[in-house]
């Protein structure tokens, strides 16, 4: 199972709105089939695995992260490929709660015979697969806020000098997240000030570069941007306020811009908690932020961010520089958001810390 959910994560970020899901085959005690979900969602991880395993697969035993679908979409279900292939035990981490599913894989199989062991490192598979769990949960992505700041948290100079604050190595790390979820989300500010392109830019994951979302209430972001001017390449979404300019917008959709109205909140912005729903209706299941300290603290502040994977570069700039997190008008500690250490690592010349909200 830990091969099975080891191969689920190869999914990450590239298969939404679709669980990344891992299955291997065991047959006298040798793995003679595996298989992970692939890009778009299909084929499903069952398939690959029976299709490398053959006539080999008759009798095995079948490891997967999570139950086997049970209904017809764009392919057969998974359970019939089982039954069909003629396994004799399937060992699930943990039950798909999709409506479609939930229950019916496990119900399928024992109804044909097949023995059926559930829960087995099923902590393991929930983690794996938390942003969809998530999102059919609570409509909301698994939300991961990203900071590379100096060591008193600031992400720029007074005068706006922030490139670059962490080295070549934590920035490669960077984009190596991005490859790992489906969509990443910027301010206007941020888009205004960088022009950034947000795509992964490791040798070979470029086409691994997650759907790119500016918060831009007011529709400001340049046409000659470079997040315009390839938004044909790659998806690019930007989320305004309601009634955007017409003129701005079509102008935007033209270029291949995705341009989403939204109520505005109380401060006439989109609020975070909207922006989640949103992204994850579009099938969102795992979201970065990378900037700046507005939109980092709109997400903390409605308790959105699941995870804090905190880039530090070893230096310090002062109270004059700008916080990586902005105002959260905590006046008690007891109400400041708390995050659990999962991990630390060196970077270089930097450190990479990860936490998790409680």
């Amino acid at each position: 199972m830990r091969v099975a959910i080891g191969l689920a994560r190869r999914g990450h970020g590239n298969v939404w709105p679709n669980p990344a899901v891992g299955c291997v085959i065991v047959r006298d005690g040798a793995i003679v089939g595996r298989g992970w979900t692939q890009p778009t969602g299909r084929p499903h991880a069952e398939t690959e695995a029976l299709r490398r395993a053959g006539e080999a697969a008759r009798g095995a035993t079948v490891y997967v992260s999570l139950e086997p679908c049970s209904h017809y979409g764009q392919t057969p279900p998974c359970t019939s490929a089982l039954i069909a292939a003629g396994v004799a035990r399937v060992v699930i981490a943990i039950v798909d709660p999709d409506p479609r599913v939930d229950g019916r894989g496990l119900a399928q199989l024992r109804a044909a015979g097949i023995a059926v062991t559930l829960g087995t490192s099923a902590d393991a598979a929930t983690a794996v697969n938390q942003g969809f769990l998530l999102r059919l949960r609570d409509m909301c992505p698994l939300v991961t806020l990203k900071l590379a700041t100096t060591l008193d948290g600031r992400i720029t100079t007074r005068r706006g000098d922030s490139r670059w604050i962490t080295g070549p190595v934590a920035r490669d790390l960077g984009h190596g997240l991005r490859a790992r979820h489906d969509a990443i989300l910027v301010g206007i500010g941020t888009a205004l000030a960088d022009d950034p392109a947000l795509t992964c830019r490791l040798p070979g994951l470029g086409a691994r570069s997650p759907v790119r979302v500016v918060l831009d209430p007011r529709l400001r972001l340049p046409t000659q941007s470079a997040l315009v001017v390839t938004a044909a390449e790659t998806a690019t979404w930007v989320i305004a306020g309601p009634d955007p300019d017409p003129a701005r917008r079509a102008t935007l959709e033209a270029a291949g811009v995705v341009v989403i109205a939204l109520p505005a909140g109380a401060d006439g912005r989109p609020d975070a908690r909207t922006v989640a729903t949103e992204l994850a209706a579009r099938g969102i299941t795992r979201l970065l932020i990378e900037g700046g300290g507005t939109v980092a603290a709109a997400f903390v502040a409605a308790g959105l961010v699941d995870r804090l994977v905190w880039h530090r570069a070893a230096t310090v700039i002062g109270g004059d520089g700008l916080a990586g997190i902005g105002a959260l008008a905590v006046d008690e500690l007891k109400d400041a958001a708390g995050f659990v250490m999962l991990g630390s690592q060196p970077a270089g010349p930097d450190r990479i810390e990860t936490y998790a909200r409680p």
